[in-house]
């Protein structure tokens, strides 16, 4: 297939894990350096996009420490900025002019009912070109995954009979 006549459907990354918007940038930097990730998409309850988080976003508000970080949340790091799109049928170099008109790495592939089907990056563009993409996988449905990480903290010591008896 030659570059023209692929689409994103044909290149975009489809298992994806997405945050809430009500979600804190800690926990935003947190999935994104487990994961290996330099994107994530911020998605409504509908799975409809609101924007993409990139490491270098978190990175510019970062201000305190982690008790600030996680009383924040990631909407107010999007808020104000446009999110470029394309639909899954978009051409590849209709998708890399977004990308060049936007100024951005990546964009999400829309779905005709309003909901996040998956993103294309600029890697993903530059491994079509290089004819380096294997057979597209099948047209399925975005998975998303939403993953909570809740701190794991040793439980007290339990206090002695000896303890109790000498106070605190």
């Amino acid at each position: 297939m030659t570059v023209e006549a692929m689409t994103a459907a044909d290149v975009m990354s489809r298992v994806l894990v997405t945050v809430k918007p009500d979600e804190s940038p800690l926990m935003a930097w947190e999935l994104m350096r487990r994961g290996s990730m330099h994107h994530l998409p911020v998605v409504d309850s509908n799975s409809r996009i609101i924007g993409v988080l990139t490491r270098e976003d978190i990175a510019a508000h970062w201000s305190g420490g982690p008790a600030e970080q996680s009383s924040s949340q990631v909407r107010q790091l999007l808020s104000g900025r446009r999110c470029p799109h394309v639909p899954p049928d978009a051409s590849l170099p209709a998708v890399a002019a977004v990308m060049l008109e936007s100024g951005v790495d990546v964009v999400p592939v829309i779905g005709a009912s309003g909901t996040l089907q998956g993103l294309v990056t600029v890697t993903d563009v530059l491994v079509a070109v290089a004819g380096r993409r294997g057979a597209a996988p099948p047209h399925e449905e975005v998975s998303a995954g939403m993953f909570r990480l809740e701190p794991v903290l040793p439980p007290k010591p339990s206090r002695t009979a000896e303890d109790q008896r000498q106070g605190p």
